[in-house]
């Protein structure tokens, strides 16, 4: 299985129909340690992600998910915008390249699409100037990287790495508890940020459970063009 267009439209709308889900969710978590809008924000976001992909007939998987990162960015306040939009811009780019099917640099199957993911954690790390630890996105999308990355060298495929990084970032989101945040509003409450799950690890665990939903072998198509 690799990583086409129908897929990457399925994960946006996937993660649009997570955080409709678990936006109450998302608000509580932020609202013990932050501004309390992250669900708010992101619900905002991919909801416009999602108009902006209907209709679009993009020419790869990578055209879905930069315009779907450009969207964030302009429709989402706070930091959660600014930071998931750079990511998904930054996947986007490293998914599009050749579209030559002989091609091995065309093919998008879980290596490319781990060092597509790698490039929007990278995006991440530089726009926020957080490492793993600091209680961030970070903290659950590190892990789900280095799950995916093994899962894919090992010659997993696309539905195993996708699972076992929906796995890793869940668990990455749950280890943030204890720490004390070093970035962000929650920053400002010192060792009062401890004992709360950071919400950004929380929607990007969602983020990765997603991509795990749609590839899974009996996923139901959530794409209008599927």
């Amino acid at each position: 299985m690799d990583f086409d267009t129908r897929l990457a439209d399925a994960w946006v709308r996937a993660i649009a129909a997570a955080v409709e889900r678990e936006q109450a969710r998302l608000t509580e978590l932020d609202s013990a340690i932050g501004d309390g809008d992250h669900g708010s924000n992101l619900h905002r976001g991919f909801t416009a992600a999602v108009t902006a992909l209907d209709g679009l007939q993009p020419d790869g998987p990578g055209a879905v998910l930069t315009r779907t990162g450009t969207t964030l960015i302009s429709k989402v306040g706070g930091t959660s915008g600014p930071l998931y939009g750079k990511a998904f811009r930054a996947i986007g780019a490293a998914l599009t390249g050749p579209t030559d099917p002989t091609d091995p640099a065309a093919l998008t199957g879980p290596t490319a699409l781990a060092e597509a993911l790698a490039a929007g954690l990278d995006a991440v790390r530089v726009l926020g100037k957080a490492e793993p630890g600091d209680k961030t996105i970070v903290d659950a999308w590190t892990p789900a990287l280095a799950a995916f990355r093994a899962a894919a060298a090992s010659g997993a495929t696309l539905p195993e790495a996708a699972r076992a990084a929906a796995e890793a970032a869940e668990q990455g989101a749950r280890d943030t508890i204890p720490l004390r945040a070093r970035k962000g509003r929650a920053s400002y409450l010192g060792e009062r940020s401890t004992g709360h799950q950071d919400p950004g690890a929380t929607s990007t665990a969602l983020l990765f459970r997603a991509l795990a939903t749609v590839t899974a072998p009996d996923a139901k198509p959530l794409s209008p063009s599927a």
